[in-house]
């Protein structure tokens, strides 16, 4: 029994881990600010942590919330799951198509240091005042999350929290070194043909659970 809840539960997990880690790995001033934290040392705990803690929130809220909005209304969640693998088909060919360009993540350890209330200020309004992480966490993953049985829908959470977590902490803890690194368009496009790649095997998935359900 426990040997057939591990094996259903870790492909799950792994859809969890893989999406939020697809969906978090971007060019964009939250990612630059933790990493500037980091490069300066400089509040690096609370603000890692807020981050991930914020993700791990918003996602189980809309995990759990969308879970009862779908399951009183099974043509909205099938309409929800095809609607979802076409957003990921969409945020796939977007990825691919940045993986064609160059482009970098830069963030200077230079000017004046920051206050702790004054960080976590200024990453509690990179991570809350932007738009897109309420559709990437709440309605995205939310739906795709919901999709799982009922007792699966933890394990969704539980990877798409770690690879929330292990993204800050990697950003944050690893400035010095991976900076280098996001410093150079190569490594980029290469992370976004990835996770292009990744997008469209999720997509087959939720697509494929959307057909079976009707």
């Amino acid at each position: 029994m426990l040997s057939t809840s591990f094996a259903q539960a870790l492909p799950v997990f792994v859809q969890g881990l893989l999406l939020c880690f697809s969906l978090i790995v971007a060019i964009g001033a939250q990612n630059a600010f933790v990493l500037r934290q980091g490069l300066r040392r400089e509040h690096v705990v609370p603000v890692v942590l807020f981050c991930a803690l914020a993700d791990a929130v918003l996602i189980s809220a809309g995990v759990l919330g969308m879970a009862q909005a779908l399951g009183r209304h099974p043509a909205f969640a099938q309409a929800m799951a095809l609607a979802g693998a076409l957003f990921l088909a969409w945020y796939g060919w977007q990825a691919l198509q940045r993986a064609r360009h160059a482009s970098q993540l830069q963030a200077t350890d230079g000017g004046p240091g920051l206050s702790r209330g004054a960080a976590m200020a200024q990453v509690a309004a990179f991570t809350l005042l932007n738009p897109h992480v309420y559709l990437d966490t709440v309605m995205l993953m939310g739906s795709i999350g919901a999709q799982q049985p009922a007792g699966l829908r933890g394990w969704f959470i539980a990877g798409s929290s770690l690879a929330s977590l292990v993204w800050f902490c990697g950003l944050g803890f690893g400035a010095r070194w991976l900076a280098p690194l996001f410093a150079k368009p190569r490594a980029w496009q290469v992370l976004d043909g990835l996770i292009g790649l990744t997008m469209w095997a999720l997509s087959v998935l939720l697509l494929r659970h959307a057909l079976q359900g009707s």
